[in-house]
């Protein structure tokens, strides 16, 4: 079954076509990373699958429902997005900010429960942030605080978790400690995970399954070992690379060509003057 479907889905900003008549499935319980160049509209596509963005035309499929035709509050308790660099309220709290997650489980009728707070609980714990729970969120660091998001979107409770670029601003140790949480989520909950990442070594690491945009399409989709190869790099990046096995995990590991060729001629010349 797939999490999430697009058919002949077109996503326009203006009179601009960011994506055309797009036919894409999204395997459920599995990592699926969406890459591309800047502009070639996979945030844009990410915010279409959340019902972020009104299609131009063609549909979303949430668990073969269109998307369109489900109240808010179905699809919040069904699908939870973390958007590119959030923002508290300044003085919010971690506590505060993963309690936002119970919302779409409350009502006139149904206050606060015994659940919401265990799911709060649980969610605090699976990111590490039970011991931050009283700090407020602009006083963290990045990492901190990107996890003090994940962990509302897991009190949210969703099958199904849409994140786009979560390591954008943090250095290496937090982009790894991010992309683990995440792979910890869907290997141990089966969550399915569906994020935007820049970085192509990290994407082959963390994902089962990649899905390349390019040319307001999907240029290729596939498992790394698949589909990942110096063409599809040139293709999409527009950039010469040799593709060589990760040394630590056996998967597709791009290494740029571009100039760097030249720096090092220029750098043994150096040595040897």
């Amino acid at each position: 079954m797939k999490a999430l479907e697009t058919n002949r889905l077109t996503l326009s900003y203006g009179e601009q076509p960011i994506i055309e008549n797009l036919d894409l499935s999204i395997p459920q319980g599995s990592i699926t990373v969406l890459i591309g160049g800047n502009g070639s509209g996979k945030s844009t596509l990410l915010r279409s699958m959340a019902r972020l963005l009104k299609p131009e035309s063609g549909s979303v499929l949430l668990d073969g429902d269109n998307i369109a035709r489900l109240s808010t509050r179905e699809v919040a308790r069904r699908l939870a997005i973390l958007p590119q660099g959030p923002t508290a309220p300044e003085g919010l709290t971690v506590l505060q900010l993963v309690k936002q997650g119970r919302y779409p489980y409350q009502s006139w009728l149904k206050q606060w429960s015994e659940e919401d707070e265990r799911m709060v609980t649980r969610a605090l714990e699976a990111t590490g942030m039970t011991e931050l729970a009283e700090r407020a969120v602009d006083s963290l660091s990045g990492g901190q605080r990107q996890r003090a998001w994940i962990a509302m979107t897991l009190a949210q409770d969703t099958p199904t978790i849409l994140l786009d670029e979560p390591t954008t601003y943090l250095d290496l140790t937090h982009q790894i400690e991010v992309l683990d949480l995440l792979f910890d989520l869907n290997e141990n909950e089966g969550r399915t995970i569906v994020m935007v990442l820049h970085d192509i070594n990290l994407a082959c690491r963390y994902a089962h399954h990649i899905v390349a945009v390019k040319n307001k399409t999907v240029y290729a989709s596939g498992s790394p070992e698949e589909i990942v190869n110096e063409q599809l790099i040139r293709h999409v990046f527009d950039l010469e690379c040799r593709i060589v096995p990760d040394p630590i995990f056996g998967t597709p590991m791009c290494v740029p060509l571009g100039k760097g060729r030249d720096v090092t001629a220029r750098r043994k010349a150096h040595a040897y003057a």
